[in-house]
């Protein structure tokens, strides 16, 4: 099936769809008339005898070198091959195939210069399923991601690596064994396909729909490890968050309200408990996980403007028939998006954490047994599987530092201010992994702990949701090999698996 995308237009939710199940995107083509206008306009430039920067010019601080006509292709085949220095492990082929739709969204508005000749050989590949291997280290995310674009851009030509049919071969071969021919690449094509953000957008967007993944998880496994702790839910009381009025506080409190609802175990402990409040990491669930939301939602936006942006430079500017150099290539925006997702990410994996670490600890779950083992002392129970907790919340905090703060000079001083917006992205993959083992130990603490109330029951989609982690692992009774659960869990978490089927109000769209 191939999705149509609208350059401009395109929603994060046509991109996710992309992503998750592979289709083969291509462009509305409606679009061609303003790609091949702006390409004739390069043409004519190409021509001429005025020195214009990306067109008959050499790059970055050669700019003041002109090219003469005969030269354009191999410049533009040297700017390729020599800007392929990509370092490190390969990006996966979904957030690859996405950074090319991304790249067909950018040159679809018709104001990069390159001929309908190029989209169609973008979107060849996509269709029949020939992936560059893109090395993930190497972009600073100032003049576009040069690098990683750069190893998509030489599989066009015939170079580079790409992986066909499951197997990595030469670019060349893997575009003859798909039934294509590399394409020469004309006046300011190579420097369209290299420039831009792509590569980071795409990273950051696996972020962003993987976070919003863990944080529907996290409103779960809260309001599990809530009623394993015999927790108090008039802190979601709707009142208290519509009087301060942040959107995800509300949403978060209605999504963790209707989960609790028809517990026993609540029910229980509403007179006569000698416990006041709760702990923070109860009590201020929606504050913070809440907070978390609205971080996430600005940064979809954020992403989403930058996926249908055009990133490249020089800009041909068809309407007033000029190419003019400008900055947008640059990634500030997609480093901020990205920074401020890996706080979040790093937030909710902390208030979870010290979760765990109530249900596990006796003197604060409220007669819970030590680490939620039924014959403690003989048996560790959960003990370590908190610490592990710990080692994951810890890391992430690292992780969480920001990257735009951390610029350095590049290109002879040419590019003197850069985002680190690629790695910015990139770090996020590793540490949604980490909050999923984190709220997956959780899940287990929370369900274990909930059983100890029997005969009361939880609520119904709670207990769904502890039916649903049961099937997969089983109930801790004494001490056992636990990585094998811990990596399971995580797994449900990662997948979607553990919250599949529990309505969650007003938490189901990102955007």
């Amino acid at each position: 099936m191939t999705l149509e995308l609208l350059p401009g237009e395109t929603g994060l939710t046509v991109l996710e769809t992309l992503w998750r199940a592979g289709q083969a995107p291509r462009l509305t083509r409606n679009a061609r008339p303003a790609v091949e206008a702006a390409a004739d306009l390069v043409r004519r430039a190409s021509d001429g005898d005025e020195a214009v920067y990306g067109v008959n010019t050499g790059f970055g601080k050669l700019a003041s070198i002109k090219i003469a006509p005969q030269d354009t292709a191999t410049l533009q085949r040297n700017l390729i091959l020599s800007h392929c220095c990509g370092v490190g492990a390969r990006l996966d082929r979904s957030t690859t195939r996405l950074m090319m739709a991304l790249k067909l969204l950018s040159l679809g508005r018709g104001a990069s210069g390159v001929p309908w000749s190029t989209i169609e050989m973008i979107e060849a590949l996509l269709e029949r399923g020939v992936t560059p291997v893109v090395p993930g280290q190497g972009s600073v995310g100032a003049s576009g991601d040069l690098a990683p674009l750069a190893h998509m851009a030489a599989v066009m030509i015939g170079a580079g690596e790409a992986e066909f049919d499951g197997a990595i071969l030469p670019g060349a071969e893997a575009l003859a064994e798909a039934g294509l021919t590399p394409i020469t690449l004309g006046a300011k094509e190579g420097l369209a396909l290299i420039n831009g953000t792509q590569f980071s957008t795409a990273c950051a967007l696996v972020g962003l729909w993987g976070a919003w993944d863990n944080l529907r998880a996290a409103v779960v496994t809260g309001a599990l490890s809530t009623d394993a702790i015999m927790g108090s839910t008039a802190p979601l009381v709707d009142d208290i968050h519509t009087l301060r009025g942040h959107a995800g506080q509300i949403a978060f409190a209605r999504a963790q309200r209707a989960l609790l609802e028809g517990s026993e175990i609540r029910e229980s402990h509403r007179e006569g408990d000698t416990r006041v409040q709760d702990p923070y990491c109860i009590r201020c669930q929606p504050q913070v996980v809440g907070a978390a939301m609205d971080v996430l939602r600005f940064a979809a936006r954020t992403l989403e403007i930058e996926a249908n942006a055009v990133t490249d430079n020089p800009l041909v500017l068809v309407n007033e028939g000029r190419i003019v150099s400008g900055g947008n290539f640059h990634a500030e925006p997609v480093g901020f998006a990205a920074d401020q997702i890996a706080v979040a990410l790093s937030e909710i994996g902390a208030i979870a954490q010290r979760r765990i670490a109530l249900m596990v600890d006796p003197s604060l779950s409220f007669d819970l047994p030590p680490f939620l083992t039924p014959k403690p002392g003989l048996n560790s129970g959960l003990m370590i599987a908190e610490v592990t907790t710990a080692a994951l919340m810890s890391e992430n905090k690292h992780l969480a530092n920001p990257c735009t703060t951390d610029s350095t000079p590049t290109s002879a001083n040419q590019e003197d201010h850069v985002s680190m917006a690629a790695h910015a992205a990139r770090r996020l993959g590793r540490m949604n992994d980490n909050l999923a083992g984190i709220l997956g130990v959780e899940a287990i603490c929370a369900v274990q702990g909930i059983e100890f109330r029997l005969p009361l029951q939880t609520s119904k989609p709670l207990q769904a949701a502890c039916t649903t982690l049961r099937n997969a692992i089983p109930a801790l009774t004494e001490d056992r090999f636990l990585a094998p659960d811990l990596a399971k869990a995580s797994e449900m978490i990662l997948s979607g698996a553990f919250v599949h089927g529990l309505e969650l109000p007003r938490l189901e769209a990102l955007a």
